[in-house]
């Protein structure tokens, strides 16, 4: 049995295939020791940490369109639209809040200090204030207080934490990036000030992504284009669960193959 170090990145609905990669690790007889996540890969990471992915993967199931809107607690501030506390009350119903310290697996979530714009490492406390903080986009959920700092999404500096992952000797370091390369947009998509800021941001996450894991190798690195998913497709989870599995398996036959 070959021992993991999993890194799982940002990447709002998309990340929901790192349910699938994690699923087909496990088929193929790794283990995962420890999970380092941004932002989605933080939730799923933390949800699979607590040993509740299963659990979490049920929830999701029943996400629909309006499920999905009656967990946004809109609000009238002016920096952010979403309070996002609706949907850590609805999760915690399913999987309680537990130190970090005491999860089975070794686990972190990486989030942005944006007063000083550095990156920080939950590597302890609540379980849900990590992911709540890796988690929060900014102009969309609210940001967390820390003290005198303000934290946002882990993905506005490291969307893929390669350098924050717990590495142990003998160990695979294995990365499922879900901000992977663009596919070609379709030819008949409108160009606007909206489109083109989306896939402005989208290109920066990409490439910022891109060389964190040429910086950083990891031993297997699963690529998903970002733009195959929508960011918001929450209610796609066994579709996007898939293509986490599909690309995962792939990945794995080529590195065995070498091996």
């Amino acid at each position: 049995m070959k021992d993991v170090c999993l890194v799982l990145s940002s990447g709002a609905a998309r990340g929901l295939a790192h349910i699938g990669a994690i699923e087909e690790l496990e088929r193929r007889g790794y283990r995962i020791r420890s999970v380092t996540g941004c932002s989605m890969g933080a939730l799923v990471g933390g949800m699979y940490a607590a040993g509740r992915l299963r659990e979490f993967v049920e929830w999701m199931r029943t996400v629909n369109r309006r499920k999905i809107f009656s967990l946004l607690d809109l609000t009238l501030s002016t920096s952010h639209l979403v309070k996002g506390n609706k949907v850590i009350e609805s999760l915690q119903e399913i999987v309680p809040d537990v130190p970090i310290e005491s999860l089975p697996v070794l686990y972190r979530a990486v989030a942005t200090d944006w007063e000083k714009g550095c990156e920080v490492v939950f590597s302890g406390g609540s379980l849900y204030r990590a992911i709540r903080a890796s988690i929060s986009i900014p102009g969309f959920f609210s940001p967390v207080p820390r003290g005198e700092s303000v934290l946002v999404d882990g993905a506005v500096l490291n969307p893929l934490p390669l350098k924050e992952a717990l590495t142990m000797p003998g160990d695979l370091l294995v990365a499922v990036n879900v901000s992977g390369p663009l596919l070609p947009e379709d030819s008949g998509t409108g160009i606007n000030y909206l489109t083109m800021l989306r896939r402005t941001l989208l290109m920066m996450q990409q490439r910022m992504a891109a060389l964190t894991a040429e910086i950083c190798k990891p031993d297997v690195l699963v690529d998903i284009p970002m733009n195959l998913v929508g960011a918001f497709d929450f209610d796609r989870t066994d579709e996007i669960a898939a293509i986490g599995r599909e690309r995962m398996l792939l990945a794995l036959d080529e590195y065995e193959k070498k091996a």
